[in-house]
């Protein structure tokens, strides 16, 4: 007998049951990139094609309407991971010229519109200023395309977005004028009503939605899935409240990634995953759905449709490369850099057909408008990604080629694990720290003491360790898990590290209390001084009791002469790039003389991070810091190993001092690589240090260059 569901399956066209017409979006999701990739056509193109070919106006396979629901929430997506993946540092210190570009690919498109729509197609007032401001918005189709080259940190792509915002939101505004206008509401009442919604908006946005963020993640650490249904929750509830606001729901999507901005690391699972399920599903059918609406046919409606087609799409590509030109002249920005800004901003989608299709729905403009700005989306996304798959291109060749060179050592990070519970947060903290140009993977260690039971132990101990493995999937990182048998833990420790040739060893304390007054003394059952005492590279010891994401400002403390130490200028960067993954302002503490070669390496490494000093004399102060730190915030404090530059005999009681007065923060106390020095009698006398150190640190890790060279006083080698 044949199932009632055989008989009821519904195959004519266009396809009406959602099983069949989901299939085939997949497949051609899947198929158009691979084929156009043959020729060299971005794969944008081939899902905006794909979309011609079934829609009403091809061959009618999927009816109108049937993939609306993904294709607006793949329009709020990518609105929504342009404001992510913003760089929220370099996009408030280039604020003005974001501010800049928005005004030029506002001003001018609408000036020449107005110019255009006057004298050459005869449009009458409400007409023209419609068309004027359709011609100035624009959609970011190739923004995928930019993510997927990676120069979304350029400058050229930051300004680009921040345009794009601004001139965006003028536009609806403009548009919610002429619809009130239309209907005859635009009174006084219209004016405050407008501007009190959107000051509550923006009120929710972007003070309520970070603070709910922070303490969602803080309180539901481990459930990954709910981590990103939460996120995706707040994108479609904040374009939902910029609708009720009066303005179109894309600038709450975009809002919405700026402020989950510094709450999701660019390098954590949860950005993975927010990636992947936009680039796989929801923008691929945002670009299938634009070619829906794309008909030819109204290109055979005679001479005028052809006329109004050609000079709307003239205009709309003439006026946003004026504005990136204009953009190019006043910010010395390359050739290179003004194409991908022409590129992001030439595309016209959806808010431009939102625009058209309520002014020819109000009868402000005729179905020749309408169909020449089809015309225009199809021609305008063509362009757009052919222009800013070339110059991505260009770009990202031209950055790599920036890139400073290696160090001799390649960077190879150990995270020692006992306790199944830190895996996840240690590893973390390595991948937020770790260059994103090493190639060596993370390196898991356990370590099992030499006994009857080993053989049981190694295999228990393989069973937690595909816990590291499985996280770190997550992320796209590479990981090698090592298992070692010794004797001791730390005595494992300091074999791996010379056998693998570490360069940063990231351990978790323990909530023991030793007989030294050593709290985090204890580790896998030995002290914390046989470690040090035998690994001298760089070791973080981390103490982690929420999500690093949630930290709202990090606290780094720098003791005095921690400069002469060999791994002074490795420990900054990692530091440095631990604040911008987290997303966190950088304060820190040191001296006069400390803070001269740390804004040195700043200005050299050209990291864009919020980052501000307060003056920390001596380590003897450091209980001071308590009044300066918050919940939310990350204690890194720099110490040092006996009988070293730095060492100073207060940093034995500092574990101690941190355990009572930041139990409730998450802490790092950091070692630096060091070597030992031998004191002579009547100690060792500051004054009297060479150059040798600091030298040694250029030459290895090539990173400041003449720039820290001009700040220290004494003869000049060879090698200057």
């Amino acid at each position: 007998m044949v199932p009632s569901s055989v008989l009821l399956l519904d195959t004519s066209l266009p396809l009406k049951d959602p099983v069949p017409i989901f299939a085939l979006v997949l497949f051609i999701i899947l198929l158009a990139p691979i084929i156009l990739r043959k020729f060299r056509i971005p794969s944008i193109i081939g899902l905006i094609l794909a979309g011609m070919l079934i829609g009403d106006h091809g061959f009618k396979i999927i009816e109108k309407g049937s993939i609306d629901l993904f294709g607006n929430a793949g329009l709020l997506y990518i609105m929504f991971l342009a404001g992510l993946e913003l760089d929220m540092t370099e996009f408030l210190k280039n604020r003005y010229r974001s501010m800049v570009f928005g005004a030029l690919t506002f001003f001018i498109p609408l000036m020449l519109g107005f110019v255009v729509c006057t004298y050459v197609l005869q449009f009458n007032f409400m007409a023209t200023l419609l068309v004027s401001s359709m011609f100035a918005t624009h959609t970011l189709v190739a923004y995928p395309l930019a993510s997927r080259l990676g120069i979304t940190k350029n400058e050229a792509v930051t300004v680009a977005v921040g345009g794009t915002i601004i001139t965006d939101t003028a536009v609806l505004l403009i548009l919610a004028i002429i619809t009130g206008a239309q209907a005859g509401n635009l009174n006084t009442y219209f004016w405050i009503r407008l501007g009190i919604s959107l000051a509550i908006f923006a009120a929710i946005i972007l003070w309520l939605m970070p603070m709910l963020g922070r303490w969602f993640f803080k309180k539901i650490k481990d459930d990954k899935t709910s981590h990103f249904i939460f996120v995706l929750a707040l994108v479609f509830a904040s374009a939902f409240l910029a609708e009720l606001a009066g303005v179109e729901g894309i600038i709450g999507a975009f809002l919405a990634g700026l402020a989950l901005n510094q709450l999701i690391p660019h390098t954590s699972p949860l950005m993975n995953r927010i990636e992947f399920v936009g680039n796989a599903l929801f923008i691929p059918f945002f670009l299938i759905s634009v070619g829906m609406l794309v008909d030819l046919r109204v290109l055979l409606n005679g001479p005028q449709a052809l006329i109004i087609a050609g000079a709307l799409t003239l205009m709309a590509i003439t006026s946003k490369w004026l504005a990136a030109f204009f953009t190019q002249l006043i910010f010395k920005y390359s050739s290179t850099q003004r194409n991908v800004i022409f590129g992001l901003s030439s595309a016209h989608a959806a808010a431009t057909i939102a625009v058209i299709l309520i002014g020819f729905n109000m009868g402000i403009v005729d179905e020749h408008v309408l169909n020449g700005t089809v015309v225009l989306i199809l021609i305008t996304c063509m362009v757009g990604s052919f222009v800013t798959e070339s110059a991505g291109r260009r770009l990202a060749i031209q950055e790599a080629e920036r890139q400073p060179e290696m160090p001799d050592q390649p960077e190879r990070i150990l995270v020692p694990i006992s306790n199944p519970d830190r895996i996840e947060s240690l590893l973390d903290f390595a991948v937020m720290i770790k260059d994103t140009h090493a190639t060596t993977p993370i390196y898991p260690l356990a370590i099992v003491q030499d006994n009857d039971e080993a053989r049981e132990k190694v295999h228990l101990t393989n069973k937690m360790m595909e816990k590291a493995v499985i996280h770190a999937a997550a992320t796209e990182s590479n990981v090698q898990v090592v298992t070692r048998i010794d004797l001791n833990v730390s005595d494992g420790i300091a074999r791996a590290t010379k056998e693998l040739m570490v360069s940063d060893v990231i351990l978790g304390w323990t909530d023991k209390t030793s007989t030294t007054d050593r709290w985090f003394g204890t580790i896998f059952g030995t002290t914390m001084d046989n470690v040090l005492q035998s690994v001298w590279e760089t070791v973080y010891v981390c103490n982690f009791l929420y999500p690093l994401n949630t930290t709202k400002k990090m606290v780094l403390v720098l003791p005095p002469n921690t400069e002469y130490e060999l791994g002074f200028l490795h420990y900054l960067q990692k530091m440095f790039m631990l604040a911008k993954q987290a997303g966190a302002k950088l304060v820190v503490f040191t001296n006069s003389k400390t803070q001269t070669f740390v804004e040195a390496f700043t200005a050299q490494s050209k990291m864009s991070i919020e980052l501000t000093f307060k003056q920390f004399d001596t380590i003897e102060d450091f209980l001071i810091l308590s009044r300066e730190v918050t919940r939310d915030d990350l204690v890194v404090v720099v110490t040092a190993r006996k009988s070293t530059l730095s060492y100073n005999a207060y940093m034995d009681g500092i574990p101690g001092r941190v355990s009572r007065h930041f139990k409730d923060n998450n802490v790092i106390l950091l070692y630096p690589e060091q070597t030992e020095v031998d004191y002579p009698d009547g100690g060792i006398q500051l004054d009297d240090l060479t150059l040798a150190p600091i030298q040694e640190q250029l030459a290895n890790l090539n990173k400041l260059g003449k720039v820290v060279k001009r700040i220290f006083k004494g003869p000049k080698t060879k090698d200057e």
